[in-house]
């Protein structure tokens, strides 16, 4: 059985609450650009490539070959999480490597984990 929500029954609103929300408020363009952060995580696929990236770095035939996936699938999957910043890559000679991009991303996805195993 589903919990419902509880109603609200006050009768008068909460003026300092309301003025410290208001001033944490980041603007809409700043949300909207969260919300579509999100929204590359909320992809199963993506989700496993960026965790094959947690503490290494792989080429993408590497990739295809952990996630039983085609180079294909694979590269469009990954010029996605690039185009969000969230991986990045190096040459060497004619091998390219991805890696997560920087320490928020590893702190994001563990810090998921962490939420998702409690």
């Amino acid at each position: 059985m589903r919990e419902i929500a509880p109603k609200c029954a006050c009768e008068k609103l909460h003026p300092e609450q309301i003025a410290h929300a208001e001033i944490q408020m980041p603007n809409d363009e700043e949300l909207f650009a969260l919300a579509d952060l999100y929204k590359i995580f909320g992809d199963s696929t993506r989700i496993r490539i960026l965790y094959v990236l947690y503490d290494t770095e792989l080429c993408v035939c590497d990739i295809a070959e952990m996630l039983g996936m085609t180079l294909s699938a694979i590269s469009h999957q990954l010029r996605v999480l690039k185009q969000a910043r969230l991986v990045k890559f190096r040459r060497a000679g004619k091998t390219v490597f991805y890696s997560l991009a920087d320490d928020h991303i590893h702190s994001i996805l563990g810090q998921g984990m962490e939420h998702v195993r409690e």
